[in-house]
């Protein structure tokens, strides 16, 4: 899966989250990262708000997303 930033210049990873319907809500989001359940770029990533940017990574589970301008 895509995500375009649309000429935003980074979007913050809960809100990707939450704006892609992998997660219910906002809080949902910030549990699942901050137990180590997101991966950006390969790796854990515990930062709830982590500026994303294009040629980012992510993956939640089986879903993995690639941030693109």
């Amino acid at each position: 899966m895509k995500f375009e930033l649309k000429g935003k210049e980074y979007i913050e990873l809960n809100k990707l989250l939450k704006t892609l319907g992998l997660v219910e809500s906002g809080g949902f989001a910030k549990m699942i990262i901050s137990e180590g359940e997101v991966l950006v770029n390969n790796e854990v990533e515990l930062r709830i708000r982590r500026k994303l940017r294009s040629g980012d990574r992510i993956q939640l589970g089986d879903e993995k997303v690639t941030i693109s301008d």
